[in-house]
């Protein structure tokens, strides 16, 4: 099987591209900025999607679904929310088609046109809060801990698989709260709760921190996230959590009566991520031979492929791939005995490899006569010989794929740490930016002028205010004033 991909160091976007297409992850539709999710890749974001909703219910969050159209007049209550959507909003605006009189076709039928516009959601704000003003009368219906999983629609016009497409997966938490504190706590809670699951299981290391008030989510009065550093020197933004204090319970008019007898509006926050999270799965740990996939997420952990030449040496191998299958599987690990008679091993071997699958055990006649197999780790492409006899395959293997799990994290967070480079000056800021990349560590005199004046000059954006940063002073890279604490900038997906 030849892989046939670009090599990261040559076309890292290309290397990308072609990645997610040939090791099946999606490819693009017949519709413009839309993408199908193939089988195997649909596989990896059902195992993300099934750890993240086990956290959140942990965290006492509950499921729901609202509607995918929200009115446009919804959209018009929240001002910066809606200034913040607007151009990329796809619009609904008639109910029914009819055929052509000419007889070219189906044309909109203009006698159809609805009273009011729908907007295909681009987030669920405005049509939960809305709903919220019929959930929520007293103390006594709050918190209000309510997750959906969904699709939206953001009308991107230079897209890219996984990463920025017009129509994505994600989830969306929306809650709401009796006061302030409360909110603000929810908050901080699930942006920890990304970062847990990017760490845990992703083997991803991200910077935990604020957005600036240009950064932030339209409509929120806070905005936390997690970043995350790609091989190619780029942030990527894995998470967000947002604090909307009460502009939207205001906008919807959202109140309740509080325990000393008043009445007050509830304290609201939004959180989510998206399948944009597969495409920093790619990115931070795959390689020139294809996908590098952390065990915790992989859908095959394990495939066993036999060797063999003649029909008896087949049957017998089958038989011991067989047993370690059952052993394995009675254990927890997800294992496929690929004895397609199509295709010869080579080809198994490097088509595994292409997609990231963590270990591949090979079993031939003389490994029968020997008590013995072959494993490799996809991570290191390190080969192996193990005795059956020495230890129970499922006490091995289940050791291997944990020590796969730390290495891959490991790699991935000294490579964040060499890009984390500290600037003082300018001429520093740009160079590092332009020769190395990653996160600049420099200070911001805190205005969105020059935040905004340093994105012009060079592309970069501040990533986050993190919360790890030393307090201390020192001089703006721009303008000089005297700052309070780093900021990271980098270039940006």
């Amino acid at each position: 099987m030849s892989k046939g991909l670009p090599k990261r160091s040559e076309d890292y976007s290309l290397w990308y591209n072609e990645l997610v297409k040939k090791a099946d992850l999606a490819e693009n539709s017949a519709v413009r900025g839309c993408m199908i999710i193939k089988p195997y890749g649909y596989s990896i974001w059902e195992k993300m999607q099934a750890e993240l909703d086990r956290m959140f219910k942990e965290t006492g969050h509950t499921n729901a679904y609202f509607p995918l159209f929200i009115p446009k007049s919804f959209l018009s209550k929240e001002a910066s929310h809606v200034e913040g959507f607007a151009k990329e909003c796809a619009v609904v605006t008639h109910y029914r088609l009819k055929n052509a009189e000419d007889g070219s076709g189906v044309i909109v039928d203009p006698e159809a046109k609805l009273e009011e516009e729908l907007i295909v959601r681009p987030t669920s704000e405005t049509i939960i809060w809305s709903t919220y003003k019929n959930w929520v009368q007293s103390y006594r219906d709050l918190p209000l801990l309510v997750n959906q999983w969904a699709n939206v629609v953001r009308w991107e016009m230079r897209t890219r698989l996984f990463l920025r497409t017009a129509e994505f997966l994600w989830q969306e938490g929306h809650t709401a709260h009796s006061t302030a504190q409360e909110a603000k706590d929810e908050t901080m809670q699930m942006m920890n709760v990304y970062a847990e699951f990017a760490e845990e299981f992703m083997a991803l290391p991200v910077v935990r921190g604020r957005k600036t008030a240009n950064e932030r989510f339209a409509g929120a009065e806070d905005t936390l996230c997690i970043e995350a550093m790609m091989q190619d020197g780029k942030a990527l933004q894995a998470g967000t959590s947002h604090f909307l204090g009460q502009n939207f319970a205001k906008a919807f008019d959202v109140k309740f009566a509080t325990k000393e007898g008043g009445l007050d509006y509830v304290w609201g926050t939004s959180w989510g991520v998206s399948t944009r999270l597969m495409g920093a799965l790619i990115m931070a740990h795959s390689d020139d031979n294809g996908l590098v996939l952390p065990p915790k997420l992989a859908p095959i952990q394990v495939v066993i492929i036999p060797i063999y030449r003649k029909e008896e040496e087949f049957e017998a191998v089958s038989k011991k791939a067989t047993e370690i299958m059952t052993q394995l599987r009675k254990a927890g690990i997800s294992v496929k005995y690929d004895n397609r008679d199509t295709h010869k091993p080579g080809f198994k071997f490097a088509e595994y490899e292409l997609k990231g699958v963590p270990l591949r055990i090979a079993i031939g006649p003389r490994d029968l006569e020997n008590g013995t197999i072959e494993i490799a780790r996809r991570d290191n492409l390190t080969k192996s010989q193990f005795e059956l006899a020495s230890q129970p395959i499922a006490e091995k293997i289940s050791e291997m794929l944990d020590e796969i799990q730390k290495s891959i994290y490991s790699k991935a967070f000294d490579f964040r740490e060499e890009m984390i480079t500290e600037v003082n000056s300018w001429e520093e800021f740009k160079d590092v930016l332009e020769n190395k990349g990653g996160f600049v560590s420099a200070y911001w005199d805190g205005t969105p002028e020059t935040e905004e004046k340093i994105k012009d000059l060079t592309k970069a954006t501040i990533r986050c205010i993190p919360f790890a940063r030393k307090e201390e002073t020192g001089a703006c890279v721009l303008t000089g004033k005297i700052s309070e604490g780093r900021v990271y900038f980098a270039k940006a997906y």
